[in-house]
């Protein structure tokens, strides 16, 4: 009895959360300009004309650039932030690795609000560069807690070993250290573009005048409630593009070796 209250509770869960995500794809495919329930009429016809509008291929191409450079620079500065929390000791060790998870945990607004503060005192012109800093600011977390908790799950013996075997630092980073978190790294990466895809309240306060996807949808639902039908398209392809990375990402982590393969 318990195991299907379990099952019901865990059901009722995932439909609070997916329900509206399913309510915006039936939308997408709404024959009509206004949104009425239940659908009358099914139609793809908005998805061509999401497609022909210049400003929502530029938005997907201004997002895809951005969440590119973001997880790169993510996957860079996180793995050599674990590296050091992980492998050496240092005064402050422990304030330098919550300052690198802290970016999270503040509200979106308070991290958006500094970051055009400092811009617009140091006079920096907004970009797509400042969009890519704002989002690496919290893309670093998610790289640095994938790779600092492999390294801690992983023996150092095996270096250890291959440096006994003369084997100099970068040929065990290279055969021994890397195929050991790899996976760690890649999915810290896809992780990090998924949410740098997805982000608004951070890229509102560093964008100027770009409009990335998340923008774009803000702005169009505000101020041009007739192009709904297009939004919804343009929403239900967000939701796909950021669940593909993150979908993949918990393939690599599942199951996976903690000593690598040399």
């Amino acid at each position: 009895m318990s195991r299907w209250l379990l099952r019901a509770a865990s059901g009722l869960v995932v439909a609070f959360l997916y329900l509206p995500i399913a309510v915006i794809a039936l939308y997408a495919f709404n024959a009509q300009r206004i949104q009425v329930w239940p659908i009358r009429e099914f139609s793809t016809q908005w998805f061509g004309s999401a497609w022909d509008n210049p400003s929502v291929r530029e938005a997907i191409g201004l997002s895809v650039q951005v969440a590119l450079f973001s997880s790169l620079a993510a996957v860079v500065l996180g793995s050599l932030a674990a590296f050091a929390i992980q492998r050496f000791s240092f005064f402050g060790r422990e304030a330098f690795s919550l300052s690198l998870v802290l970016p999270i945990a503040l509200p979106g607004i308070v991290t958006g609000l500094a970051l055009n503060a400092s811009a617009r005192t140091a006079g920096i012109t907004f970009s797509t560069a400042t969009i890519v800093v704002g989002h690496a600011t919290f893309c670093i977390v998610v790289v640095y807690n994938n790779v600092v908790a492999r390294l801690r799950r992983s023996s150092r013996n095996i270096e250890e070993a291959s440096a006994d075997l003369g084997a100099d630092t970068f040929q065990t980073f290279r055969y021994i250290t890397f195929p050991t978190i790899r996976t760690a790294v890649l999915a810290g990466g896809l992780l990090a573009f998924a949410l740098s895809f997805d982000e608004v309240v951070v890229t509102t306060f560093t964008a100027g005048t770009q409009e990335t996807v998340p923008i774009w949808i803000y702005d169009h639902i505000l101020h041009q409630p007739n192009q709904r039908p297009i939004v919804n398209v343009v929403a239900l392809v967000l939701i796909l593009l950021s669940t593909v990375p993150v979908y993949l990402a918990s393939r690599l982590t599942t199951g996976t070796a903690t000593s690598g393969r040399t």
